[in-house]
C-alpha cells in the first residue's frame, strides 16, 4: 500500500500530460487553418496574373496587402495578450483571416481584393499571440510539443495550394470562397473552448525569468530572413516551374506543395532535433543547410528533379521554425504572448514586405533572377546564429 500514492500522482500526471496533448492537437489544428490563408495568397497570385493580367509588382501586391495586416499590429496585440484575458481574439482572428482571404478572389477590383487581403492579415495578427501563449503553456518546455503548434502552421501552408490549385484552375478566382466556412467553423470551436475555460476558476499563474532582449533581437532578424526566403520562394515557386521550367499548372501546384511539405517535415523534425541537441545547435543546423538547397533549387534542369530539391529547401528552411518560437518565448518568459506575436506572425509576414522587390526582379530580369538573388539572403542568417545564446 506505501506504492499507492505515488501511483496516484503518476495517474494524475499522465492524466493532465494526455489532457495537455489533446489542447495542443486543437491549437494545432486552428493553427493549421488559420495558416491556410496565409498559404492561399501565394498560391492564388499566379491566378491573379494569369485570369486578370496582373503584372509581377501588380501580383505580389497582393501579397504586401496581406503582410500588413499580418505583421504590423502583431506587437500590440501580443502586448494585449500579454496583460488582460483576451483568449478570444483566436478565435475571432482565425474567422477574419478566412472571410477576407475568401472574398479577395470573388471581389471585382483589385483595390476590394487589396483591402481584403489585408483584413485576412489583420485576422492572422489577432491569432497568433493568442493561440501562440496558449500553446505554450500546454507544450510545458517541450520543443518536439510546440513543434507539433508549429507544425500545424506549416500543414495550413501545405494544404493551401493542394486544395486551392485544382479549385482555381477548375472554376478560376471565386474558388477562394469556398475556404471561408472552414475558419468561421474552427473560429466557433475556440470560442467554445474559450467560454468554457473563462468561466471556470481562474488559478495561479506563475511567471519567472528575466527577459533578454538582446538575443531576442537576434532571433528576430533570424525569423525575418528566414520568412524572406519562404515568402519569395512559395510567392514565386509556381510561376517559376510555368516561365523558367516550362511546366504546366499541375505541375507547379506540385513544386510549391512539396516546398510546403519539406517545410511540414522540417518544423517537426526541428523540435525533435533541439530536444536532442539544443535549440540553438538545431537553428544553426537549418541555416547553414539551406544555402546549398536553395542553389539547387534554382540550378535544377528539369521540373522532376526540381521537385526533389524544393522539398528539400523547405526542410531546411522549417528546421529553425518552431525552435525560434519556443527560444523567443524563453528569451522573453514574463512576455509569451509578444514573443508569440513576433516570433509566428511579425517576423513571420515581414518577408511578405519583400515580396514586390522579387516581383520588380521578375520584371526587370525575368523569374529565374529572382531566385538567384535568394540563394544570398539567408548568408546574413549564417552571421546572426553565431549570437544566439543557450537559454
Amino acid at each position: 500500500m506505501a506504492d499507492t500514492p505515488l501511483t496516484a500522482v503518476a495517474g494524475i500526471e499522465a492524466t493532465a500530460a494526455g489532457s495537455a496533448w489533446r489542447r495542443m492537437r486543437v491549437w494545432a489544428a486552428a493553427h493549421a487553418i488559420d495558416d491556410l490563408y496565409q498559404g492561399l495568397v501565394p498560391a492564388s497570385v499566379p491566378y491573379f496574373v494569369l485570369d486578370r493580367h496582373y503584372g509581377y509588382v501588380a501580383a505580389s501586391g497582393l501579397t504586401l496587402a496581406a503582410t500588413l495586416g499580418g505583421s504590423l499590429p502583431q506587437p500590440l496585440v501580443g502586448l494585449l495578450v500579454d496583460r488582460r484575458r483576451v483568449g478570444w481574439l483566436a478565435a475571432a482572428g482565425v474567422s477574419l483571416a478566412g472571410i477576407g482571404a475568401g472574398l479577395a478572389g470573388v471581389l471585382p477590383t483589385y483595390a476590394l481584393s487589396w483591402l481584403a487581403l489585408l483584413l485576412s492579415g489583420v485576422g492572422v495578427s489577432m491569432f497568433h499571440p493568442a493561440a501562440g501563449k496558449a500553446a505554450r503553456r500546454a507544450a510545458g518546455d517541450q520543443a518536439a510539443a510546440m513543434s507539433v503548434f508549429a507544425a500545424g502552421g506549416s500543414v495550413g501552408f501545405f494544404l493551401a495550394p493542394v486544395l486551392a490549385t485544382p479549385l482555381l484552375a477548375a472554376w478560376g478566382l471565386a474558388a477562394t470562397a469556398v475556404f471561408i466556412p472552414p475558419a468561421v467553423l474552427i473560429g466557433y470551436v475556440l470560442l467554445r473552448a474559450h467560454q468554457r475555460q473563462a468561466a471556470a476558476p481562474a488559478g495561479p499563474v506563475a511567471v519567472a525569468g528575466t527577459d533578454r532582449w538582446h538575443p531576442f533581437l537576434v532571433l528576430t532578424g533570424v525569423e525575418v530572413i528566414r520568412s524572406v526566403v519562404l515568402f519569395g520562394v512559395s510567392t514565386f515557386i509556381e510561376l517559376y516551374w510555368i516561365r523558367h521550367l516550362h511546366a504546366g499548372h499541375t505541375a507547379a501546384g506540385a513544386a510549391l506543395a512539396c516546398f510546403m511539405v519539406g517545410g511540414v517535415a522540417g518544423t517537426l523534425t526541428g523540435g525533435r532535433v533541439a530536444d536532442a541537441i539544443g535549440a540553438v545547435r538545431a537553428v544553426q543546423a537549418g541555416t547553414v543547410l539551406l544555402v546549398p538547397m536553395l542553389v539547387l533549387l534554382r540550378l535544377a534542369p528539369s521540373s522532376g528533379t526540381g521537385l526533389v530539391a524544393a522539398v528539400a529547401t523547405g526542410l531546411a528552411l522549417n528546421i529553425p521554425f518552431a525552435v525560434l518560437v519556443k527560444l523567443g518565448q524563453d528569451y522573453l518568459p514574463t512576455r509569451p504572448g509578444t514573443a508569440s506575436g513576433v516570433t509566428l506572425g511579425l517576423a513571420v509576414s515581414a518577408g511578405g514586405l519583400c515580396a514586390p522587390v522579387w516581383g520588380a526582379v521578375a520584371d526587370a530580369h525575368g523569374i529565374a533572377a529572382a531566385f538567384t538573388v535568394l540563394c544570398f539572403v539567408p548568408l546574413l542568417s549564417l552571421v546572426l546564429v553565431t549570437f544566439l545564446p543557450e537559454p
